[in-house]
């Protein structure tokens, strides 16, 4: 059984929440989301409310349930505050840039990484060892962070790469000789 399903999710000030046959779309000061339901829930608007619960009491109607309202909390959140993520990036001659639509990231390759920034996320870059990754969908936030980092990962013998702000990487001992 959810324990998260079950909790209405709250609709701040600002934030306008309409159902349109099976798609949930909330609008807020930062843009406009759609969640398309699954056939195994329902949603319903009451008030400054919304409600989730799911057809039937099969197994997969069950997980939807919780999984729908944790999307819909984070689509209502990403509208009225958004989302955002630090990265930073550790070695010599590492650095990045924000080149119109473009994120130029110079890796340590023999030529540098030019990453098409999404439409819907903001990437800003204050010091040119600092990324950090901006947008209302709380998804594509991560998964803009994920293809960044996926270029080169923190390596555990020098912590050379680009990591999260604060992720602690565990490092190994070199050879000895």
């Amino acid at each position: 059984m959810s324990r998260v399903g079950k909790y209405p999710v709250e609709i701040p000030a600002g934030v306008q929440v309409v159902l349109a046959g099976r798609v949930l779309s909330a609008k807020g000061k930062l843009g406009e989301l759609k969640l398309e339901l699954t056939d195994n829930v329902d949603a319903t608007v009451e008030g400054n409310k919304i409600a989730i619960a799911p057809r039937g009491n099969s197994a997969p109607a069950r997980m939807m349930w919780g999984t729908t309202r944790a999307n819909v909390a984070s689509m209502v959140k990403g509208v009225s505050e958004g989302y955002s993520k630090s990265m930073e990036i550790t070695g010599t001659g590492y650095r990045a840039a924000v080149q119109g639509s473009n994120l130029v990231i110079n890796l340590g390759f023999s030529h540098d990484v030019v990453y098409a920034i999404p439409p819907g996320i903001t990437v800003t870059c204050e010091r040119p060892t600092a990324i950090k990754v901006a947008g209302t969908d709380k998804r594509l936030v991560g998964q803009v962070c994920a293809e960044i980092r996926a270029w080169r990962p923190p390596e555990p013998y020098k912590g050379k790469g680009v990591k999260f702000e604060g992720e602690k990487i565990l490092r190994k001992e070199g050879k000895k000789k």
